[in-house]
């Protein structure tokens, strides 16, 4: 438990800076983060020091440890400026991280101004979030649609075959949700998810990115204050109004990146532990309870495996350390889950699964978008199995590609044998379609809508197979 340290009995604790740090970013790490966590854990119990891409910080191994942080906003502050090395000028300018981070959001934003930021995103997402509400029955029709459109694309070969369902299917979806979200104009939306991937994943390229990104995102902005309609950004800025142009294209790329990477991981995830013998996962699955099935899921493979880094507010006894203020404190949500204190605890036999998991935070600053990202992954989910019969993985399970990025975890591809059931899709309401924009890709007939360059690639990978 976080408990405060009065400043002299602080002042002769070792620095974060001068202690050994193991490398947090390694092979292991990328193969199963479990096995970095479990030697962390031996060497320094619930929190550890650890050299994340060459800056020392705090990792949050323990449950109780991650639940105290996420649930004390004043004691473990979110907000760049409460950094002490930041401050003072000892982060390395090329620090891979620096640019997601800099980017003052919602989810990294401190200080007072956060709260009124937090009331208008509640506000603005309450109807895609509310089941009553028109603007998400039309969100719902619209996800559905998509998901058979993707489904029908790459099964069109026949009743049997095989895809690659994290390319073809759960990336590509949360994609069309985005641009339902932020009312898009033509195929802008494609790049901005390619650029949003790259700052997650905290590559060489994040930087030019996500400046990329930004740029497009400040034009979809300044659009929406000429031309309010039905979507995310208008609510948001009927809700903010004193928003910026540069302010809302941050808002926008923190939608952005929880609709789409995590969305699309929490399918994924979703369907090998089904299909790979999660007897619990299956039997939720198997008794209509999509939701329940991936509650399961996100207990074992959360998509968003760290959170961003909170400052303690004065020095601050964590684990069996003493957290000095202002250093960087990154709780593992992984790490978490995986507590034997904690894990132990679990019933894998109960009907229903414990509802104390950290996926989505906890406390005043838990995820204001969770209702929205798990609806969409669940519709995924649910067309997938109800659509296809007898899927299987095309390699062993300890075969298949992650990518680790330090806040996210999922799979670079899903290789899956299929079988179309018998279950033909569902009808799905019709729905206006959203206006084109000069120099969009040209209309599918069948579809009467326009057609983007990713519809494009992926009936190029289609054709290809």
């Amino acid at each position: 438990m976080g408990v405060p340290v009065n400043s002299g009995s602080a002042a002769g604790h070792e620095s974060l800076e001068s202690m050994s740090l193991e490398p947090l970013m390694t092979r292991d790490y990328e193969r199963d983060p479990a096995i970095v966590y479990e030697r962390l854990r031996q060497a320094h119990g619930p929190v550890a020091p650890v050299d994340l891409l060459g800056v020392p910080v705090w990792l949050v191994l323990g449950y109780e440890e991650a639940y105290e942080v996420l649930r004390d906003d004043h004691a473990w502050p979110k907000g760049l400026e409460n950094w002490r090395a930041r401050r003072e000028g000892r982060l390395p300018e090329d620090w891979p991280l620096a640019p997601s981070l800099d980017v003052n959001h919602v989810l990294i934003q401190g200080g007072e101004g956060y709260r009124e930021l937090k009331v208008a995103w509640d506000t603005a997402l309450r109807p895609f979030q509310d089941p009553r509400h028109p603007v998400a029955k039309r969100l719902k029709a619209q996800i559905t649609r998509d998901a058979d459109e993707l489904i029908s694309l790459f099964t069109q070969g026949g009743r049997t075959g095989w895809a690659d369902l994290s390319a073809q299917f759960s990336r590509p979806l949360p994609l069309m949700v985005a641009s339902h979200l932020l009312g898009f104009p033509g195929s802008q939306h494609d790049d901005a998810l390619m650029d949003m991937w790259r700052v997650l994943d905290a590559g060489p390229d994040a930087g030019p990115a996500l400046e990329r990104l930004l740029a497009t995102l400040s034009e979809l902005g300044a659009w929406k204050m000429k031309e309010p309609g039905d979507d995310f950004p208008s609510y948001l800025l009927a809700s903010h109004p004193g928003l910026s142009v540069e302010e809302l294209s941050r808002e926008l790329m923190m939608l952005l990146g929880m609709t789409s990477d995590h969305v699309g991981i929490l399918i994924s995830n979703t369907v090998v532990e089904v299909i790979t013998g999660n007897l619990p996962a299956s039997a939720s699955l198997s008794a209509g309870l999509i939701r329940e099935t991936m509650n399961r899921v996100v207990m074992q493979k959360p998509p968003l495996i760290n959170f961003v880094p909170r400052f303690p507010s004065k020095d601050m006894k964590l684990g069996n350390h003493t957290i000095a203020a202002g250093d960087p404190v990154w709780v593992s949500v992984g790490a978490a889950h995986a507590d034997p204190t904690f894990a132990g605890k679990v019933c894998p036999e109960s009907t229903i699964s414990t509802r104390a998991h950290l996926s989505w935070g906890a406390g005043p600053r838990q995820c204001p978008a969770r209702e929205l990202a798990g609806g969409a992954a669940a519709i995924g989910v649910s067309r997938l199995f109800e659509r296809l019969s007898g899927l299987e993985l095309s390699l062993p399970v300890d075969q298949l590609p992650w990518r680790s990025s330090p806040f996210m975890r999922g799979l670079r591809s899903l290789p899956v044998r299929y079988t179309v059931s018998g279950t033909p899709a569902l009808p799905v309401p019709p729905v206006p379609p959203l206006p084109a924009a000069a120099g969009s890709a040209p209309a599918d007939e069948a579809a009467g809508r326009p057609r983007s360059s990713l519809w494009r690639y992926l009936a190029g990978l289609v054709r290809g197979r």
